[in-house]
């Protein structure tokens, strides 16, 4: 493990770390040995290659898990790769409970490393779905026909402002809460902001 590639910030993360310290060590020091960069990103370890994310390492309540930023490009020929959830285009994780799988998986972990390295130097990309790809619950869909001016404010919102409306929208089960989303939500789209925003 190269130490003059380590980041302080990283450093005061672990000391702070209560769950997941020892595999995040081990995590780390794999990292560090394929070459890459360390970075402090997202309240996280990140790692890059010339600038570029290729891998973070982050904890949960029932795993611990290195997440690859281009992994849907990765060829995952071991079949470990894990989406977080449906709406996750492009990363992917590996996910651990122990010291000991880590320690296991580190040569595969390294070739994954590796292989996203290559990604990287080639330039290639996560073709992401556009916004009309994805269906605007009925609820939303009725007022956006019934006010174009909700509907012009919608379409002016960058991609990644719509989908999560889309998906905010599209979470509850019941159409009493998917309408009462949307109109708590529709003076915040006609004032040109994000959910978050």
């Amino acid at each position: 493990m190269t130490t003059t590639k380590m980041n302080p910030k990283v450093d005061e993360f672990l000391s702070k770390a209560k769950k997941w310290k020892e595999e995040f060590e081990k995590l780390r020091s794999i990292v560090l040995d394929c070459d890459l960069t360390e970075d402090f990103k997202w309240m996280h370890p990140c790692y890059t290659f010339e600038k570029k994310n290729i891998v973070l390492i982050h904890g949960f309540k029932e795993y611990c898990a290195i997440l690859f930023h281009k992994g849907a490009l990765l060829k995952d020929t071991h079949g470990i790769l894990i989406q977080q959830t449906e709406n996750v285009q492009a990363a992917r994780q590996i996910r651990f409970t122990t010291v000991q799988e880590i320690v296991e998986m580190e040569d595969v972990l390294k070739a994954y490393i590796h292989e996203a390295i290559e990604v990287e130097k080639a330039g290639l990309e996560v073709n992401f779905k556009k916004t009309s790809e994805y269906t605007i619950p009925e609820e939303f869909q009725q007022k956006l026909d019934e006010n174009l001016a909700l509907k012009s404010a919608f379409e002016a919102l960058t991609p990644g402002r719509q989908k999560a409306y889309i998906y905010y929208f599209s979470e509850p089960k019941t159409a009493k809460t998917r309408e009462s989303r949307v109109e708590k939500s529709m003076q915040q789209i006609l004032n040109g902001k994000g959910l978050n925003d």
